[in-house]
Formats: C-alpha cells, sequence, structure tokens
C-alpha cells in the first residue's frame, strides 16, 4: 500500500478539495490505476458491509443496510450543496 506524500496530506487535510483530483494526484495522473483502486474499494466495502449486516441482526430495529447506493438521493443533495 503506498504512503500518502506531502502533497497528497496537503491536498487531503487542507479544506475542500476536488475528490477526483485528488484521487487522480494519489495515482499521478494514472486514471487506469485510479479506477482500479476505486473498484478494488468498493468490493472491499461491500465485504465489509456483508459482515457488519450479518452482526447487525438483531440488534437495529428492523434496519438494514444497502448494498447499492440510491444515486438520484445523492444527486439532489449534490446540487444542494
Amino acid at each position: 500500500m503506498p504512503t500518502i506524500s506531502a502533497a497528497a496530506c496537503d491536498i487531503q487535510y487542507s479544506g475542500p478539495v476536488d475528490e477526483i483530483a485528488a484521487a487522480l494526484s494519489f495515482h499521478h495522473g494514472d486514471v487506469g490505476a485510479t479506477i482500479g483502486t476505486l473498484l478494488a474499494d468498493i468490493k472491499f466495502l461491500k465485504k465489509q458491509l456483508a459482515v457488519t449486516q450479518i452482526g447487525m441482526i438483531g440488534f437495529t430495529r428492523g434496519w438494514q443496510p444497502s448494498f447499492e447506493r440510491d444515486v438520484e438521493e445523492e444527486s439532489t443533495h449534490a446540487e444542494q450543496s
């Protein structure tokens, strides 16, 4: 796993940031590597969500996490920002 360079750290913690530019910068502009990392992150997080869902049965009064995000809700939220 690569370490975060000082420049990337400055980008990450200096306030509002263009997340797409930051992701590309982390991979030195390599779009394929950026997409590959994001897809691997999605796969990892879905596995973590599945494990969490199993452990949460009975503790949340019927609420269950979703494996897919609601694109319409996020686009509406993004327009309000």
